[in-house]
């Protein structure tokens, strides 16, 4: 069985260049590859493309990639944390593609099943539409969205193991699944990395074969982005 264990995040980024595209795991800033980005930093590339579901915070996950100015192009569903978005977009320095939620979603997944385009009703009637073809099923209309893929996937798992199987826990989850499956190259960040065999097959929830590489990171700060709590 091959062994796809790296030693830590520069080396399992250290081919991502310029003009890279990526896919990035998380919801808010739950679950997101926090070594793979602090890692991206350190190398200070230009001119990525980033597909997310959201832009981070300003001082944490993709948001510091805006930070340092290293994102041409973001592809997201929700934008509305991050000061430093606003601000790079409002001056046009930064191109976005806004997509609903759920399109979002199918679509990484179509991509990760090669299947190159599906017909959904949602956005229908508003400027998501505008470009797309629409066409009538059962006397309902749909647009049609294209699949996504990427150069990279940057994602995170609480346990994996050296073939690259991965198990997430709770709401970590999210994005991340389908997120290995639909780059060309998955990049595996894992709390706890155990030996081949060790995982229980009906608990794994992202089969290695989706992944190239797999390292585990060291002390995960797994931030909450607004802290409510009772008086």
């Amino acid at each position: 069985m091959i062994n796809k264990v790296v030693a830590d995040a520069p080396e399992a980024i250290h081919d991502i260049t310029d003009g890279a595209v990526l896919l990035l795991g998380g919801f808010g800033l739950c679950g997101i590859p926090e070594a793979a980005i602090q890692a991206l930093i350190f190398r200070d590339l230009k001119q990525l493309t980033c597909i997310s579901n959201n832009a981070g915070v300003d001082d944490f996950g993709i948001g510091l990639l805006l930070k340092k100015r290293m994102i041409r192009k973001l592809i997201a569903s929700y934008v509305g944390e991050n000061a430093e978005f606003e601000k790079q977009f409002v001056a046009g320095d930064l191109e976005l593609e806004l997509i609903p939620q759920g399109t979002l979603a199918e679509r990484i997944r179509a991509g990760g099943a090669g299947i190159p385009a599906f017909f959904t009703p949602t956005g229908i009637g508003s400027d998501v539409a505008k470009g797309k073809e629409i066409r009538e099923f059962d006397g309902r209309l749909f647009l049609l969205e294209r699949w996504i893929k990427a150069d990279f996937a940057l994602i995170k798992a609480w346990k994996g193991d050296t073939a690259g199987n991965l198990i997430y826990r709770g709401t970590a989850r999210n994005f991340n699944p389908l997120m290995a499956a639909a780059g060309k190259i998955t990049i595996a960040e894992v709390e706890e990395l155990v030996p081949a065999g060790e995982l229980d097959p009906n608990h794994i929830h992202t089969p290695g074969i989706y992944v190239q590489r797999i390292f585990q990171g060291e002390a995960y700060e797994k931030r909450i982005e607004n802290v409510t709590v009772s008086a």
